[in-house]
C-alpha cells in the first residue's frame, strides 16, 4: 500500500510545496481477452493497487518527473516534443501529454512525483495506470477538466503514439470508468460501459502471478492481431456486412467457419465463442450467480489455451492447480497471455487453503514461487482529497 503521507512528505522534500494526488488503478480482465481488438465485449475490474502522482502545477511548461518505484528522473518540455519509441518509462508519461495536447487540452508545466503499488509484468496494466493518473494530474494541475471516456482514449494514443503498443481501450476505460464492488461491461465498438455489480462478500477475487513471462507475446499479439483480421476477410465474401469478427454469431461460425483454414478458423472460433461467453457472464453476474461465472472462466481458458494457443505452461498449471483446490468456482488466464497472472474465484472461508495450495504445488512444480493477491472491486482514477 501506498503512504500518502510519506508521498507527500517526498514531494515537498523535493520541491519545497505540497502537491495534489491523483491515483488510477490497475485492472484485471475477468473474461473477455483478445475480444477488444475485433471490437468485442470485455468484462474488467479495477483492483486495489493504484499508481500515485504527486503533482504541482508550474509557471513555464516543462514537466519534471521523478519514479520513486525506479529511482530515476526525467523532464521535457511541453513546446519541443521528444521521440517517440525510445522503450523507456518516460514514453508513457510525456505520450500522455502529447495525446493531450492533440486534442485540445492546453497543460502548464508540473513538478511530478510518481509512485505505483500495481505488480509490473503481472498482466495487471500497470501502464494504463501510470498514463491515466499522470493524465488526469497534468489537466488538473492546468486547471482544465476532461471526461473519463476522453481521458482513456488519450492514454490509448499515448500506447500507439508513443509507446508503439497498438492496445485496445479496455486498460485505460476501466482505469477511469471503475466503480467500487462492480465489473465493468465494455463494448470496444460503441465504446459503451456498462457497471455490473460484483458481490464478492462470500466469492474473491484471486489473482496468481506466475512470475514468468515469455518472449513470444509481442510478436505472437500481432499475429494473432492478423489472422483474426484475414478471418475477417474471408468470412465478409459470405456476410459482407461483417466488419469484425464481433459481427459473427456462432451460429454463423457453425455455417461458415469451415471455409476458413487452419490456425485462422481456431482463432477466429476463440473470438466469436468468447464474445458470447463474456456477455452471459455479465448477466449472470447481474443475477448474482458467481457458479455460472466461474464455468464462463473455465471455457475461457480452454478456448484460450486450445484455440488462441497464448496460455503457457505455467498459466496452464495454475489454473489445473485450482481446478483440484477446494471452494474455487472458477480460473482462467488473463491478460495477453504467455504468462503472466491468472484470475481466480475462491470462496473466503478457502481462502488460507487456496493459498497454501497454489503455492505449494506451483513451487514443487517449477521451483518459483507464485505472487498471489486478493483485490476488491476498486474505483477508477480520481484525485485524493
Amino acid at each position: 500500500m501506498i503512504n500518502y503521507d510519506v508521498l507527500r512528505s517526498s514531494f515537498h522534500a523535493l520541491h519545497g510545496r505540497r502537491p495534489r494526488l491523483f491515483r488510477a488503478p490497475g485492472r484485471v480482465n475477468l473474461i473477455g481477452e483478445h475480444t477488444d481488438y475485433n471490437d468485442g465485449w470485455v468484462l474488467p475490474m479495477a483492483i486495489r493497487f493504484d499508481t500515485v502522482v504527486a503533482g504541482a502545477a508550474r509557471e513555464d511548461r516543462r514537466v519534471r518527473v521523478r519514479s520513486l518505484n525506479l529511482d530515476e528522473d526525467a523532464e521535457f518540455d511541453l513546446d519541443t516534443p521528444g521521440p517517440p519509441r525510445r522503450g523507456i518509462w518516460l514514453d508513457y508519461v510525456e505520450g500522455v501529454a502529447r495525446a493531450l495536447e492533440s486534442r485540445g487540452v492546453r497543460l502548464r508545466g508540473a513538478d511530478l512525483l510518481i509512485q505505483s503499488d500495481v505488480p509490473v509484468g503481472a498482466g495487471l496494466s500497470s501502464s494504463a495506470a501510470l498514463e491515466i493518473s499522470v493524465g488526469l494530474a497534468l489537466v488538473s494541475l492546468a486547471g482544465m477538466e476532461i471526461d473519463p471516456v476522453s481521458l482513456a482514449l488519450a492514454g490509448q494514443q499515448a500506447e500507439h503514439e508513443y509507446v508503439g503498443t497498438r492496445s485496445g481501450i479496455m486498460d485505460q476505460f476501466i482505469a477511469t470508468l471503475g466503480r467500487a464492488d462492480h465489473a465493468l461491461l465494455i463494448d470496444c465498438r460503441s465504446l459503451e460501459a456498462t457497471h455490473i455489480p460484483l458481490d464478492t462478500s462470500e466469492v474473491a477475487v484471486v489473482i496468481c502471478d506466475t512470475q514468468v513471462k515469455h518472449e513470444l507475446a509481442s510478436s505472437e499479439y500481432n499475429t494473432r492481431r492478423a489472422e483474426c483480421e484475414r478471418g475477417v476477410d474471408i468470412l465478409r465474401e459470405v456476410m459482407p456486412e461483417t466488419r469484425a469478427l464481433r459481427d459473427v454469431s456462432v451460429a454463423n461460425f457453425e455455417r461458415f467457419g469451415p471455409l476458413l483454414p487452419e490456425p485462422i478458423r481456431q482463432r477466429c472460433r476463440h473470438v466469436v465463442t468468447e464474445n458470447q461467453r463474456t456477455l452471459a457472464a455479465a448477466e449472470a453476474l447481474r443475477n448474482g450467480d458467481l457458479e455460472a461465472t466461474g464455468k464462463l472462466m473455465g471455457l475461457s481458458h480452454r478456448s484460450l489455451r486450445d484455440d488462441y494457443e497464448v496460455s503457457s505452461p505455467e498459466l496452464d498449471l495454475l489454473v489445473d492447480i485450482a481446478g483440484m483446490a477446494r471452494g474455487v468456482l472458477g480460473a482462467r488466464m488473463t491478460g495477453g497471455g504467455f504468462g503472466g497472472s491468472t484470475v481466480n474465484l475462491v470462496g473466503r472461508d478457502c481462502l488460507d487453503e487456496f493459498h497454501e495450495t497454489i503455492s505449494g504445488e506451483y513451487f514443487r512444480a517449477t521451483g518459483i514461487q507464485p505472487a498471489i493477491y486478493v483485490s476488491e472491486a476498486a474505483g477508477g482514477a480520481e484525485e485524493m482529497r
